[in-house]
This record gives C-alpha cells, sequence and structure tokens, in this order.
C-alpha cells in the first residue's frame, strides 16, 4: 500500500484528497479541498471517485488504510495519508470548517 505523510500531502496541490471520516467529524475541521465520502458509504458512492490518482484520509490513519486497500483490489490508484487529520492539526496547518 501506498501511504505519504501530511507533511508530503501539503506539497501536493493538484491530488484529490477523498476523506473518508463520518460527516459530522468532516463538519468540525477538514483538510481545505478534501471531499467528504465516509467509509460506511463509500461502497455505494464508488461513481463520485477521482478517474486518477487521488490520496485519501481520515482522522488517524486507520480508516483510510482499509478504504485504500480495499480500493487497491478494485484497481484504484490510491495513497493513504498517514496520521490523518489529526496530524494534520497537531501540526498546526489550516483546517477548513464548512459554514453552518
Amino acid at each position: 500500500m501506498k501511504s505519504i505523510t501530511v507533511t508530503e500531502l501539503a506539497e501536493r496541490s493538484t491530488t484529490p484528497l477523498v476523506d473518508v471520516r463520518e460527516k459530522d467529524e468532516f463538519a468540525a475541521g477538514h483538510v481545505p479541498g478534501a471531499v467528504n465520502i465516509p467509509m460506511s458509504e463509500i461502497g455505494n458512492r464508488l461513481e463520485e471517485l477521482p478517474g486518477e490518482a487521488f490520496d485519501v484520509i481520515c482522522q488517524m490513519g486507520g480508516r483510510s488504510a482499509r478504504v485504500v486497500e480495499a480500493l487497491e483490489a478494485r484497481g484504484y490508484d490510491v495513497t493513504n495519508v498517514e496520521g490523518g487529520t489529526g496530524e494534520w492539526i497537531a501540526q498546526g496547518r489550516e483546517v477548513e470548517v464548512p459554514s453552518a
């Protein structure tokens, strides 16, 4: 399984990012530009996934790792973000919070 660090993620600008946390977690704050497709829904929303290579993030890296394994088995070019959104925030990086 391919994986990158949060620092490497911050250096990417053109790779789509899918956040697989639940909607309430995503709404509490996420990496700018991330698209939310919760792990619990991803099997029914495969048509929404990017056609090109993309990165997958969750809170700590566990759920995204499982999603990456499952998507790789289906032929997707996916990369797990180690440390997840928790590490992104811990490094003091900017987060997006949708306006209510």
